[in-house]
């Protein structure tokens, strides 16, 4: 669970700050760069994983491509930040498993990673450059300071079973004489053990990503936390797929195996209940096609569908007058609310969940359902972990007005750009501000006034069709707000009906 991230000289990220809960809503127009607080998410999970050069090349640039390592800087103009800075505090698992299968126990579970890079130009890679490690660490955060490190609203149960063990030195360090810069790997058992060097010169990947449990089974456990921050990018086509009895039983990150994870679910349950493989009552069906009725509510079933000639599973939705329809007849957004109602019944499915735009493909007037669900998926922090309770965290991003009326205020970041000067150059960076008196402002002794929102950035949201007056430039010509001339035939909007003016939010004319 990441419950705060700093980023600067990623992108147009220069010294961000943000804090997360167990469900965060960041809202902001097109542009902004809400995205790329994504972005930098999905770049530290990468790095934990993959050597610097493949992370890097992962992650977008501002044109969608990937071809330009120096386009992952900050730059401003033609000129580029020299390097970017990362700063990671989570909660991870106490227990988990490294690469050969060998099982790790953390000696604590609340942890602060850091992590500097540079670009550094490399014949090898003339059109890519390559990165260089100027700073790895990763220390513990005490139990003792955890309630003021974690500032959302929880109970003190959920707390004592998310953070265990005690720690005095850290799991990763770097140190630097002047002439070597010098990573070191430190093992669990502290000085008792002696650090395993690296020169980090030369070093093509994080320390953090060759992390075992023989060696260090802290530094493993963050390492597959952050390879858990997952982007779900939902595609329907992959959603519809029907699946191979071998497939894998896990939903990846574009939706794939949907079919084949829903049938392990519930043949989980059947085996605990003594039911026979092809038993089409299941409580998992009946709880994923509860969910769906809340969206469509001519649902009467949700299940899959076993087929031995073709060995293949398929998903179907059955309706109330008792016709089946396959995955691939049903909607898009229908497909991605089954995706995450499944997801949220499987206890295997853990980690940070990002999601852009969930509202898209769903009725306005069932958005309402979907941000239930979401914040289902996500850990309920007013009790203990478990099977039912898992640790997970969902933040998604949105700039439609429905989904931030809907969301619950403590959740919500605003993106917005503002103008800065840094070193005698002036460039806009993105910010996220949060509504006053919740629990960033209140429990947030770093919190100033420069992040509370204010009224009127939310207007665009509260009243997402303003009415503006027409006024007249000097050669007497009508113009909007902004300047323009307005159509010389215009038709009536919806929006503009007198018998609608008492269902419309927003200020009297």
């Amino acid at each position: 669970m990441l419950t705060r991230l700093k980023v600067s000289g990623f992108k147009n990220l220069i010294d961000v700050d943000v804090r997360f809960g167990a469900f965060t809503c960041i809202a902001g127009a097109n542009g902004v760069g809400k995205s790329n607080l994504f972005d930098a998410i999905r770049f530290l999970s990468a790095l934990a994983d993959l050597p610097l050069i493949e992370a890097a090349l992962s992650v977008r640039d501002e044109e969608g491509k990937t071809g330009d390592v120096r386009s992952l800087f900050h730059r401003v103009s033609d000129t580029y930040a020299d390097k970017m800075s990362f700063e990671a505090e989570m909660i991870v698992a106490d227990e988990g498993e490294d690469d050969l299968g060998q099982r790790a126990k953390a000696s604590i579970t609340f942890l602060r990673y850091s992590l500097t890079l540079a670009y550094r130009s490399d014949d090898r890679f003339r059109s890519l450059g390559s990165l260089e490690l100027l700073k790895e660490e990763l220390e513990h955060i005490n139990i003792g300071d955890a309630p003021k490190n974690l500032l959302f609203p929880h109970r003190p149960a959920w707390r004592k079973s998310a953070i265990k063990g005690r720690r005095t030195s850290p799991f990763i360090s770097t140190e630097d004489d002047g002439t070597n810069r010098v990573i070191k790997l430190h093992q669990d058992g502290g000085s008792r053990g002696q650090p395993l060097s690296r020169s980090a010169a030369n070093l093509p990947r994080t320390v953090l990503s060759v992390a075992n449990a023989a060696e260090s089974p802290t530094a493993l456990l963050a390492r597959r936390e952050m390879q858990s921050w997952r982007l779900l990018q939902l595609e329907p086509s992959s959603l519809r797929q029907p699946d191979e009895f071998t497939a894998p039983t896990k939903l990846e990150t574009d939706g794939s195996h949907l079919a084949a994870t829903l049938y392990h679910l519930a043949r989980m349950e059947r085996q605990k209940n003594g039911q026979s493989d092809d038993e089409v009552d299941n409580p998992v069906y009946y709880e994923v096609a509860n969910r769906l009725a809340n969206l469509i509510e001519d649902v009467d079933k949700v299940w899959v569908d076993w087929d031995n000639r073709r060995e293949l599973l398929t998903l179907m939705v059955t309706s109330r007058d008792g016709t089946s329809h396959p995955a691939k007849a049903l909607s898009d957004g229908t497909m991605r609310f089954l995706a995450l109602a499944v997801l949220e019944l499987d206890p295997e499915a853990q980690g940070l969940l990002c999601l852009e735009e969930p509202e898209n493909g769903i009725h306005p007037e069932r958005i309402p359902k979907i941000l239930q669900l979401l914040q289902d998926i996500a850990t309920a922090t007013d009790e203990a972990l478990g099977l039912d309770n898992p640790l997970r965290q969902v933040i998604i991003n949105t700039h439609s007005p429905a989904v931030v009326m809907q969301v619950p205020e403590d959740s919500l970041l605003v993106a917005e750009l503002r103008e800065t000067v840094l070193s005698g150059q002036r460039f806009k960076r993105v910010c996220f501000g949060y509504l006053p008196g919740t629990w960033r402002q209140s429990k947030d002794p770093e919190s100033s006034k420069a992040s509370i929102i204010s009224k009127g950035k939310l207007l665009a949201y509260l009243n997402p069709v303003p009415d503006y007056e027409l006024e007249s430039d000097n050669n007497g010509h009508e113009t909007n707000y902004q300047g323009l001339k307005p159509a010389k035939s215009k038709k009536r909007r919806v929006v503009d009906r007198e018998d609608l003016q008492l269902l419309l939010p927003g200020f009297s004319r």
